[in-house]
Order: structure tokens, then sequence, then C-alpha cells
């Protein structure tokens, strides 16, 4: 169990990250939300990276301050950026992270061929990571930062370039890892955390605005989004006057989904709102200025 007591993170007179409290146990996490939110100094914190400024994180009742290098041992960790040298190939790569990790000889060997072939590039062995795709680079990322069997997996922006095939890939080996350890990761792709997270914290300008399921998320925007039909002549005033979800363009009239407070004319109450749409209604600037524009019009 890794427990957040109060953490706060500060730098001068700026406030980095808010105080807030969260407990996590195995399953996977999603930490959602805009770049420059606060997710990557979260992250840093509970990879003992970062002290807090106050509070505490605890992991299974000890305070991580005290643990040292006990609980580094059971945290894995995927940066944003993580580095290799340019002319090594997996194989190589991956032993000298196993010595780096403290794996014996026999063990790192056996373990080693374990997780490339969890990841899914046990043919790739002796090929040169700089010659991989986005995808297959994050794959050896998540097989570094397993390598330990870690009891905490920490991932900062995994999935950022991957393509969407590959980001399937990467979301079902996600799932598959959260089954027996605590798996955190960090996104602003709603679809990187809708499917898998067991639950999502949204956090903005530093603090956790939001947290829950998915399905309970969801439900804070039930009789928020709306479908609205209007001749294709007149879809352009709507895009600029609400915040559009989707666009669908029939023969002589668009259909459009939309996101508001207020319900806008010739509009239907949507009955399945989405996370993306959640999402869009928390950080879509342009959503603060509906209800004002709606007044002045009526």
């Amino acid at each position: 169990m890794l427990m957040l007591n109060n953490i706060k993170k500060q730098y001068g007179a700026n406030v980095a990250v808010k105080p807030f409290n969260k407990v996590f146990e195995p399953g996977v996490y999603g930490l959602l939300g805009a770049n420059g939110a606060g997710k990557t100094t979260v992250m840093r914190m509970l990879c003992g990276l970062l002290n807090p400024s106050s509070g505490s994180i605890f992991f299974n009742g000890s305070d991580i301050k005290n643990l040292g290098c006990k609980y580094s041992e059971q945290v894995g960790y995927l940066p944003q950026d993580f580095g290799f040298f340019r002319e090594d190939s997996l194989g190589t790569y991956m032993d000298f992270m196993a010595s780096i990790k403290g794996l014996g000889r026999l063990k790192s060997k056996k373990r080693i061929l374990e997780v490339i072939e969890l990841v899914g590039l046990e043919k790739l062995i002796k090929k040169k990571i700089r010659t991989f795709s986005g995808g297959m680079k994050q794959r050896v990322g998540i097989a570094q930062a397993i390598l330990a069997e870690p009891k905490v997996l920490i991932l900062d922006e995994p999935s950022s370039g991957l393509d969407p095939k590959e980001r399937v890939v990467f979301r079902n080996l996600i799932s598959e890892l959260g089954k027996d350890r605590i798996v955190i990761l960090s996104t602003h792709i709603v679809s990187d955390v809708e499917f898998i997270a067991n639950n999502i914290l949204i956090m903005k300008k530093g603090t956790i605005i939001m947290d829950g399921s998915a399905e309970n998320l969801v439900s804070k925007i039930k009789d928020k989004v709306w479908e609205v039909i209007v001749p294709s002549s007149e879809a352009d005033k709507y895009k600029d006057l609400y915040c559009v979800s989707n666009v669908n363009r029939l023969e002589n009239e668009t259909k459009m989904r939309i996101i508001s407070d207020l319900a806008p004319r010739y509009s239907k109450p949507i009955i399945n709102p989405t996370l993306e749409e959640l999402y869009l209604y928390i950080f879509d600037e342009h959503i603060s200025t509906i209800q004002h524009k709606e007044e002045s019009r009526d």
C-alpha cells in the first residue's frame, strides 16, 4: 500500500502541487491533466526523486524517507524520456540496467528474457534500440522499469508520440501489469486511462479536482452534453459559441455533440457522455464563456 498524507510541493512562492491525500493499492491509477498541471511533480515525489515541501509518503506503513533504498528497490519508473546509448542492442541495454538494479548475473539473464517476452520484443534482443519505433522504445522503457519486479510502477506520459495501434498494445500491457502491483500513470490523453484505470485522478493547476472511477466521474456531466442538428450553414456559429466534442456532417445538416451548462437551441440531452467530454468540460476555457454568451444572446 502507498499512502500520500497531505503532500505538497512548493518552489518559493509558486505552489506546484497543492496538498492532497490518497491511498494506492494494487491496480491501475490514472493521473489525468493538461500539460503543466503538476503531474510530473507528483510522479517524481512518488518515486522519491523529489521531497515534498510538506506532508509524507508511506509505503506499507513506513515513511519512504526512512526506508531509503529499501523503497527505491520497490519502485519501477519510466520517465517521459529515458536514456540509452545509441549503439546499444536491446540485450546490452537490459544487461546494463540489471547491473544498476543489483540483480545477480544468473537471476538477471532469466529475468531479462522474461520481461522482454512480456513486452513482446524477444525477437529483437540483438537489434539496436535506436532502430526501434516509438512504441517499441516505450516497451523497452517498461521492460527496464519492471526488471526488478517492483511493487510500484510509475509511468510518466508513457504513450506520448505513439500511433493508435501502439497505444492499444501499450494499454493492454499496462492493464496486465496492474493485476499484482500498483501502477500509476500520468497522461493528458484520455483514452490511455478511460478503460484500464480502476481509479482516475484529474489534476488542474496543481490541484486534484476529481478522484474516482471513470463511470463516477462521467456522471458529473450527465446533464451537460447535448446533441444538436442544425443546417450546415449555421454549424460555424455553434462551434464559435459552444465547446463541441464531435461533428458529423450530413447531406444538408450538421450533427454536433455540445458540452454546455445550458441547453443549446434545438438540442436534446446525451444519455451517455464520455470521459473525453468531461476532460473538455474541465479544461476547455471556452466553457467558462458559454453562459455569458447565452445570456447576452437571450
